[in-house]
């Protein structure tokens, strides 16, 4: 156990005990959890603990200030998953940095963060900043993404997003997603935007969008339709409503010569997404993959922060589709809708990183 790399969880909330602890059960045999650190709330953290010492046995109860900083000097430690609301995470993941540890975690406000991370870590042998949850390490696709170089001249793009954000929903009553300027829209939508990109292989230059504000119980806006505009010159459409009475979640790409589509749904049981390919002559095939994309970015960086200490300051490059910039590009096209949507539709050309 000792020669494994240390890591700490730092978030105890719902998307740690649902869906952290199990997926870093699935690969604990390449890492050792050493602590599970939470900001305020001591019974928090003793919460995730529990769950967690059925695969991690050693895992050690942290909170506040003083667990925090006993994180940070723990030179023992290498790697870091910052699962914490949006507005505390990049002063959090930033202290990390400067204490040389590797860091993955969910979307912030991404270009103080980039301007920050390039002031805090300026050698080759920089930390790894890695972003989490984002949709380009599920197979759907991967497998999408090659089937679209082969449907020809791409002709126009479909997503189509009806959430189910409701009160039976265990993040509906998120304090910090309610108080996050772009609310459920850019919390749940940067998401959508990574399978986008993904999917296409290239950038979304402009859009322009209407918003709406419909649903009262949630912060607005609600309701997104966009118009967008890709580097290759292909046009698209990003519908999103965060609650719907009938849930759908649907990229489509239409080829001069095929479609590809992937929509999100249940086989056997299991959720995922189906990946259907619709030919020229007529033909279609289809096929399903469960839900395995926080299983694999976290295996990825489980092993990128192993390889980045074995190369100290030579440089090593992480996984491409991790990388923090890939991030903010997600978020650069969301912001962008949301301001077209702010101005009544005005075309606005999306940041570049």
């Amino acid at each position: 156990m000792a020669t494994l790399p240390q890591i700490a969880v730092l978030g105890a909330g719902i998307f740690v005990k649902t869906q952290y602890i199990p997926r870093l059960a699935e690969i604990s045999h390449l890492f050792c959890l050493k602590y599970i650190w939470s900001r305020s709330e001591k019974e928090s953290s003793r919460g995730a603990v529990e769950i967690a010492k059925q695969h991690f046995p050693g895992v050690e109860c942290k909170w506040g200030d003083q667990g925090l900083n006993d994180i940070v000097q723990d030179s023992s430690l290498i790697g870091t998953a910052v699962v914490l609301a949006g507005q505390v995470q990049v002063d959090i993941s930033l202290k990390l940095l400067k204490a040389a540890k590797h860091v993955i975690q969910g979307i912030p406000e991404i270009e103080t963060a980039l301007a920050s991370y390039k002031s805090v870590c300026t050698n080759p042998g920089q930390p790894i900043w890695a972003v989490a949850e984002n949709y380009r390490f599920e197979p759907a696709f991967v497998e999408s993404k090659k089937l679209v170089a082969g449907v020809g001249d791409m002709m126009n793009v479909q997503v189509i997003i009806e959430g189910s954000m409701n009160s039976s929903n265990p993040y509906f009553s998120s304090s910090w997603r309610r108080n996050f300027e772009g609310g459920f829209i850019l919390d749940m939508g940067v998401h959508f935007i990574a399978g986008l990109r993904m999917m296409v292989g290239c950038e979304v230059t402009s859009v322009s969008a209407i918003t709406s504000h419909i649903d009262r119980t949630l912060p607005p806006p609600d309701i997104i339709s966009s118009n967008f505009k890709l580097e290759n010159g292909c046009s698209g459409v990003f519908v999103m409503v965060v609650s719907s009475s009938s849930p759908k979640i649907i990229w489509r790409v239409v080829g001069s010569k095929g479609s590809v589509q992937v929509e999100r749904g249940k086989v056997d049981g299991k959720h995922g997404y189906l990946v259907s390919l619709y030919s020229a002559d007529g033909q279609s095939k289809s096929t399903f993959h469960p839900f395995c994309g926080v299983h694999e970015e976290l295996k990825f960086f489980i092993h990128d922060i192993v390889q980045a200490n074995l190369k100290q300051g030579n440089g090593y490059e992480a996984e491409p589709r991790s990388s923090f910039v890939e991030g903010a590009r997600d978020v650069a096209v969301l912001e962008a809708m949301l301001e077209s949507g702010s101005k009544g539709g005005t075309l606005v050309n999306v940041k570049k990183f």
